[in-house]
């Protein structure tokens, strides 16, 4: 397999036709983001093959070798203009505000609101509802009375704003409270380009990324305001103006939980619900007797709230997932990060109760201190030779970028005190998987140490010098103490797995072989520089405890039934909700034949109350899925049908697991509190996106969810229904 982006050394000749055929693929993604083409479109004309391959067409394919150049092929490698690694600071997450629920106008609603409004013009004609939330008691909000939002928090979807090109559309009286003729212009680097408002689109118009802050028992109003551009052609050529927002993965009703197919359009809001309770809140501990299930209440003590504790979960994100183009929207810029605090993850270091671990984190505020508590973003981008973000497309493996970035900056460095921090790490690439040590200036591994996977606290803290490759969408918490190094000492985290497509990592390296820089792929070695600047300020955090949070006991828990699902190439393509969508990946269900995604089929349905078991299967092929199952988390049981499989960090709570090539998990969930449609899917957006995607309901909870829930068909005229188009046995 040759390499996916050129070499350094690359001829001007060879470079000159690889930026050609990457122009010619920017136009096959600029019509498909604009509905004028679909992905049978493609393959009816040749240019992809049935198996969602580009076809060795020269001019097209980057991996075709042209006259001039025939030992050498790939992607024009990105322009950096100069700028260096580890010369700008890496920008913190800024943290939403958290404002009383009277401050928004119009008020929440348990249903949603349908106040007409009148429709732009490039959206049609009429009037439309000024919520993209779908209406009646079927959508409302489950609970809302009783879990009433007692925080509002705000942000507009919006397009690059800066002070150097304004955008109408960007104005001083959003809800975000930007203004972005203030703004500072959006910049990767401080040498490069200022993104254009059609190149970047990201939560209030702006970087750094977007932190929302909240703790169990107070339950969050998130009003998310759709300010894209109304014209769908305004999008620098990839990304979808429609958006659906899922916060993976929350514990509450399907409403709230951004399904592929409730989407809202530009000049609507979604109003969504996010009560904050423990898993198992109406079976588990439902007279909140237990303090160790208990949130901080904001003087130093513990509120009780109902639930099992060892459901306790920590590190959340959220992102759009539009049906077809979540990989796109993600990588343009919609995604942010979600800290839930806790009794025992309180975010203060300082108290002790019994209760509290005391992690890395700061003693200022009574919790949510973020001074040693570090939210982390990694992602690999791509800007064409003008320096914007751009998206390609070559095959429907999966888009790899070849620029590093953490926080939407590139290669950043990070300054330190001598003692503990906790990292939060997020991989919100669109197809890499990432593989992090840490070195020191002499490039020796330095121990780490894992204390969370995806959005729980492990079992108990990890010692490594090399994590786990981390699929897309996975998060690792880990601990770093620098208080053994001197100050003026500067280490770096570095990046050990090596792609030359997206199907899969090619290889892990070791690191002298990352650190050697002989790789091909521009995306391995150092990324990200530690700089120790001072001792303390403030002491340091505790040791590390022993036990973090054990699991959830399951063995008095009878398995209802169990499941399997095959994930692979292929795939029978009955109706599809959007015909402009289809794809060459797909799922099978119970040994049935394989199907491309349609959110109107359901494809499982747990009862409500019971616990599963399921088994994800990769098909083979050399590729890997992370399979995301939305709303309840699991406990892997099993790795290619052995528990001794297992390793040490996934023996905790997850919500991602990776199939890796030709491999197998087994999993346990069970299903309580919530009604409603959830998704599973690849989180390869690529994959995700074009068909390896399922839609699963749990029902029997009573009232609406007594039968088949109806699928939403937004229209900026408003939501209609259909049916389940298929309910397989």
């Amino acid at each position: 397999m040759r390499q996916m982006y050129l070499s350094e050394n690359a001829s001007k000749a060879r470079i000159r036709d690889a930026e050609r055929a990457r122009r010619n693929r920017a136009e096959i993604v600029r019509e498909l983001s604009w509905g004028r083409v679909s992905r049978r479109d493609l393959i009816k004309w040749g240019l992809f093959t049935s198996a969602g391959l580009l076809a060795p067409i020269g001019g097209l394919n980057p991996l075709v070798s042209s006259a001039s150049a025939m030992d050498d092929s790939g992607i024009p490698r990105s322009p950096l203009f100069g700028c260096k690694p580890f010369t700008q600071p890496m920008p913190r997450f800024d943290v939403l505000p958290r404002r009383p629920v009277a401050s928004l106008d119009p008020a929440p609603t348990a249903e949603s609101n349908q106040t007409q409004q009148v429709i732009h013009p490039l959206l049609g004609k009429g009037t439309g509802p000024i919520e993209g939330r779908p209406p009646t008691a079927v959508w409302a909000h489950q609970r809302f009375s009783e879990f009433a939002p007692a925080v509002a928090i705000e942000a507009d979807q919006l397009p690059a704003c800066d002070n150097t090109a304004y955008d109408p559309q960007c104005d001083s009286t959003l809800n975000s409270g930007i203004n972005p003729k203030e703004a500072v212009p959006l910049k990767f680097h401080g040498g490069m380009p200022t993104q254009l408002a059609s190149s970047v689109w990201t939560f209030n118009g702006c970087i750094p990324p977007k932190l929302v802050i909240g703790r169990y028992g107070e339950p969050i109003l998130f009003r998310h305001h759709n300010r894209l551009p109304f014209d769908m052609r305004d999008n620098g050529g990839f990304g979808r103006y429609t958006i659906s927002t899922h916060e993976h993965n929350g514990h509450h009703g399907a409403e709230n939980d951004g399904f592929t197919g409730a989407f809202f359009f530009p000049g609507q809001f979604y109003d969504y619900h996010w009560p904050i309770v423990l898993a198992g809140h109406d079976t588990v501990n439902t007279g909140a007797s237990d303090r160790m299930a208990s949130s901080p209440d904001g003087s130093g003590g513990l509120e009780p709230v109902p639930g099992d504790w060892h459901e306790t979960m920590s590190t959340h994100w959220f992102h759009d997932h539009m049906f077809s183009f979540t990989s796109q929207n993600v990588y343009k810029g919609n995604a942010a990060m979600f800290n839930i605090y806790s009794g025992l993850d309180r975010g203060n270091e300082a108290i002790v109760d019994g209760v509290n671990l005391r992690l890395p984190s700061g003693t200022a505020k009574d919790w949510g201190n973020l001074d040693y508590d570090v939210n982390l973003m990694l992602a690999d981008k791509a800007f064409d030779t003008d320096g914007q973000l751009t998206f390609d497309i070559f095959d429907f493996d999966g888009f790899l970028g070849d620029v590093m970035t953490v926080n939407l900056a590139f290669k950043p460095f990070f300054n330190v005190e001598r003692r503990k921090y906790r990292f939060r790490i997020l991989n919100a690439s669109v197809a890499r998987f990432f593989k992090l040590a840490l070195v020191n200036g002499s490039g020796q591994a330095q121990p780490i140490v894992q204390i969370g996977n995806d959005g729980n606290l492990l079992p108990r803290p990890v010692e490594l010098t090399e994590l786990d490759e981390q699929g897309i969408a996975e998060r690792y918490d880990i601990v770093i103490d620098f208080s053994k190094y001197q100050i003026g000492e500067k280490l770096h985290m570095v990046n050990l797995c090596e792609h030359d497509n997206g199907r899969a990592p090619k290889q892990d390296l070791s690191i002298a072989e990352a650190l050697s820089g002989r790789s091909a792929d521009p995306c391995v070695g150092r990324f990200l520089q530690f700089v120790v600047v001072r001792d303390p300020a403030n002491g340091d955090s505790p040791p590390l405890p022993a036990t973090l949070i054990p699991n959830p006991d399951l063995s008095a828990i009878p398995v209802a039934r169990e499941r399997t699902f095959v994930f692979g190439r292929g795939g029978k393509q009955e109706r599809i909700a959007d015909p402009a969508f289809g794809g060459p990946w797909a799922i099978g269900t119970n040994g049935g034949e394989k199907l491309n995604a349609d959110y109107s089929r359901i494809s499982a349905a747990p009862r409500f109350g019971s616990r599963e078991v399921w088994h994800l299967v990769n098909d083979g092929g050399g590729w890997d899925h992370p399979i995301h199952i939305h709303f309840e988390e699991g406990q892997i049981l099993a790795r290619n049908g052995s528990a001794a499989n297992v390793p040490a960090w996934e023996r905790g709570r997850k919500d991602v697991y990776r199939l890796r090539p030709g491999g197998s998990v087994t999993i346990t969930l069970q299903f309580r509190d919530w009604g409603g449609m959830f998704m599973e899917h690849c989180h390869n957006t690529s994959h995700e996106d074009n068909s390896m995607l399922l839609r699963w309901e749990l029902n029997d909870k009573g009232g609406a969810f007594l039968k088949p829930l109806p699928t939403p068909l937004p229209t900026p005229n408003g939501v209609t229904f259909e049916d389940p188009y298929e309910i397989l046995p």
